[in-house]
């Protein structure tokens, strides 16, 4: 459950607020603390509504407000950003009737949020962005829940008025999950084979989803480009690799095979006992966990690259290959390559199968 804030301003307010968080415990109350009632499940607030509207907005990740619409939008519009970043805001009214998603419905989470209160109240969820009414595509949420990234944001809202308008849309993907969508897909999209296919006139709009960096003007100024989590990077390296080698041999492997450094799920390498600063450093700065195997688990992994060099220093024929066969579970795309005096660098895809 996302982070979650309760406001309610009325004594019915308080009733469902407690409703809500009866069944669902992690919430958290906010209420005028000239209602209290000595209760420890709310927090009694004494500043005014505005400011703490205001601080609840930057702090939450979704806020929940029983009291009308209206009231709800003047008090959020000064705080308003963009949609990916705000929080979801969703309104309930004071005989919670309705349960309305006001704000980041598909980024933020609010549909889902309103659909899930509602049960919860027994009340009616009122949606009403477009993709969801119409029961299609949310170009912005496609493969988020496995992680995906959007490279070129800036085409997500023109895509959308595509979709929603039913005009004809692309799908090309050759690497990631492949049940993101579990529905027959809609009757204005189709699925192509070859990429160059998305720049055909009969498609108003793409939607590619790949792993390999895409260098046509054509594609990428009517396609929204996902990038999944689809490749694992293995590494050889000595105990004082530093962060710039391996960041400077990355970034060079991912350059010359065309690979999208977004697509990285993670680094695998072998385990060292100590950490290794330049790794975990690495590590750090962009997010990207680390996976460590023992060198008997990489030396049963059969690689295009064995090294005896490797074998008598780290008591397996290879690393790099090895732990980022090891860790995808699918197939090396890029062998070892070398990068003196102490690095190695690997890349496997993941099988989604």
């Amino acid at each position: 459950m996302i982070k979650t804030a309760i406001v309610a301003i009325t004594k019915h307010g308080i009733e469902i607020a407690r409703r809500i968080k009866q069944k669902i415990p992690e919430v958290e109350i906010y209420v005028p603390a000239k209602h209290s009632d000595g209760g420890t499940d709310i927090n009694w607030f004494s500043v005014q509504s505005t400011q703490l509207v205001g601080d609840l907005f930057k702090t939450y990740d979704a806020m929940i407000c029983i009291f009308s619409l209206g009231a709800v939008i003047r008090l959020i519009a000064p705080h308003l950003v963009d949609k990916k970043s705000d929080p979801a805001v969703i309104v309930i009214d004071d005989k919670a009737n309705h349960v309305i998603s006001t704000l980041s419905g598909h980024l933020g989470g609010a549909n889902t949020l309103a659909r899930l209160v509602a049960s919860v109240l027994g009340a009616q969820p009122v949606i009403t962005t477009a993709a969801d009414v119409n029961e299609t595509i949310a170009v912005d949420l496609v493969g988020r829940e496995f992680g995906w990234t959007i490279e070129n944001f800036e085409k997500v809202t023109k895509t959308s008025a595509f979709m929603v308008n039913e005009e004809k849309i692309a799908i090309y993907q050759d690497a990631g999950e492949r049940n993101w969508w579990h529905a027959p897909l809609p009757k204005n999209v189709a699925v192509v084979d070859i990429i160059e296919q998305v720049k055909s006139p009969e498609f108003k709009a793409g939607l590619v989803i790949s792993d390999r960096t895409i260098s046509d003007l054509e594609i990428t100024n009517k396609s929204v480009i996902y990038r999944p989590k689809s490749l694992v990077v293995g590494i050889g390296l000595h105990w004082d690799t530093g962060k710039n080698v391996i960041e400077s041999g990355i970034t060079t492997v991912f350059k010359e095979k065309e690979l999208s450094f977004k697509s990285i799920r993670n680094i695998s390498s072998i385990n060292r006992e100590a950490k290794v600063k330049g790794l975990e450093e690495f590590s750090k700065q962009y997010g990207i966990p680390v996976e460590i195997y023992d060198k008997e688990e990489l030396a049963t992994v059969s690689v295009p690259n064995p090294s005896t060099t490797v074998q008598e220093f780290e008591g397996t024929p290879s690393v790099s290959e090895a732990s980022s066969l090891l860790s995808s579970k699918g197939e090396l795309v890029v062998p070892k390559q070398k990068f003196p005096p102490n690095l190695t660098v690997a890349v496997s895809r993941v099988n989604f199968a």
